[in-house]
């Protein structure tokens, strides 16, 4: 029974219950959310240490941070302070995306000690156990996502969109193929001159993901790794599979989320997740970035960022994070705090820009904190309050300071909101 098939029944969860709490919506609405396709929880039902959360249209917008080891370097202690990091500064869902070492035991200590959805893509262990791309097989597949399924993932990226017929559309971009899954898809496709087994064995894949409830993210393997190959025949026409893909996976009663790119020039960010949501029928849209410059290696966490924030105000429902490793090297605990607290920003400026209820209160109220000179308040009511009073005491480190009407910016006597208070102007909330 997926949280989709109970929704449908007209039956509210557990799940359900614990997302309109923390969500502040009612129950039955995200019952009619989850019905409808156009909110996912992420909830295996073998994720026992799993706090249910909503991502979708209705919910506020949400981040995911990717944690991971590669074959160059695979330690477990490392990928859990990087679990420990993320969750901690608040990432909504983890994937985990090892591609050596041991990696069924990096996953099992990784979702027992998260209590986020966790996500993986199948296919990166499916390839570790064979020796070439075309050794793979659906049966190999079906048999590493029930494994991954039975240790309680609770999403998976299948890239089941990448179709023989989009191929012929590679040749004319810079980057060519940039996600992995996908690479993997168009060389099997090449080699047995077949269509992508993902696809035509969907309904299988399905069965397992709906004996779990495990969620779809349809993978964007076509999407553009740079803004001149951004918003091209490939990635349109993946995406059209993936619309036809999310009412099959509806069909068997799993839950959909739909990945999207990548690289987009900030002009073309909005027709992008419009043209998602209505292909794919709302069901809810996982960005990766988007990055709007390919100038900035070293800072695309920013980069980022900036076109994290116009998806999400333009519908987008999960912004994959984007470390200052990103095209450089694999990311280390310190990466993953500054990707995270940069897509915190962007997922709470998005959820302001839409007017989400009550998403104004914590603004608000550090806003009165600051005209207050009420520092340690400030520092409790920031993303990173560790970050906020270390940058502050760096030149005034005294325990008096905390008291002071005044920065080390402006200094005691230019400080314009004690001079508006000491002006007598009298303002609805004034100290």
């Amino acid at each position: 029974m997926t949280q989709l098939k109970q929704a449908r029944q007209g039956v509210i969860t557990e799940q359900m219950h614990g997302v309109a709490r923390k969500e502040n919506l009612s129950p039955e609405f995200v019952r009619q959310e989850v019905a409808r396709g156009r909110m996912i929880i992420p909830a295996n039902v073998n994720h026992t240490s799993l706090q249910p959360m909503a991502i979708g249209l209705g919910s506020s917008c949400k981040i995911n941070a990717n944690i991971g080891n590669s074959a160059v370097t695979s330690r477990i202690d490392a990928e859990l302070d990087k679990l420990h990091q993320a969750i901690h500064l608040g990432a909504d869902t983890v994937m985990d995306l090892s591609t050596g070492g041991n990696i069924p035991e990096i996953r099992k200590a990784i979702i027992q000690a998260s209590p986020v959805p966790i996500g993986t893509v199948p296919i990166y262990e499916a390839l570790s156990r064979v020796k070439k791309i075309e050794d793979l097989s659906i049966d190999l597949m079906l048999e590493v996502i029930e494994e991954q399924a039975e240790q309680g993932v609770d999403y998976m990226t299948i890239h089941a969109g990448v179709l023989e017929e989009f191929l012929q559309y590679i040749p004319k971009r810079i980057t060519g193929i940039v996600s992995r899954g996908g690479a993997i898809m168009a060389g099997w496709i090449k080699h047995h001159q077949k269509e992508n087994f993902l696809y035509t064995d969907f309904d299988r894949i399905s069965r397992i993901m709906a004996k779990h409830d495990v969620s779809y993210s349809l993978g964007d393997g076509l999407r553009p790794g740079c803004l001149a190959d951004a918003s091209d025949s490939a990635q349109f026409g993946e995406l059209r599979a993936l619309g036809e893909l999310t009412l099959k996976a509806w069909e068997k009663e799993v839950q959909v989320m739909v990945e999207g790119p990548g690289h987009i020039p900030f002009d073309q960010i909005e027709m992008n997740v419009k043209l998602q949501q209505k292909i794919c029928f709302e069901a809810p849209f996982y960005v990766l970035g988007p990055l709007v410059t390919d100038i900035a290696p070293g800072y695309d966490h920013i980069t980022s960022s900036i076109g994290a924030t116009v998806a999400g105000v333009s519908g987008a429902s999960l912004l994959c994070y984007v470390t200052p490793k990103e095209h450089l090297g694999l990311p280390n605990a310190d990466d993953v705090r500054q990707g995270v607290m940069a897509y915190k920003i962007a997922a709470h400026a998005a959820d302001l820009a839409r007017h989400r209820p009550f998403a104004r209160e914590r603004d608000d109220h550090l806003s009165r904190a600051r005209f207050a000179f009420n520092w340690r308040e400030q520092f409790r009511l920031s993303l990173d309050p560790q970050t906020a009073q270390r940058l502050h005491d760096e030149t005034l480190p005294q325990d008096a300071a905390k008291e002071a009407h005044f920065c080390s910016m402006c200094g005691p006597k230019f400080c314009s909101m004690e001079m508006t208070q000491q002006t007598g102007i009298e303002l609805p909330m004034s100290p």
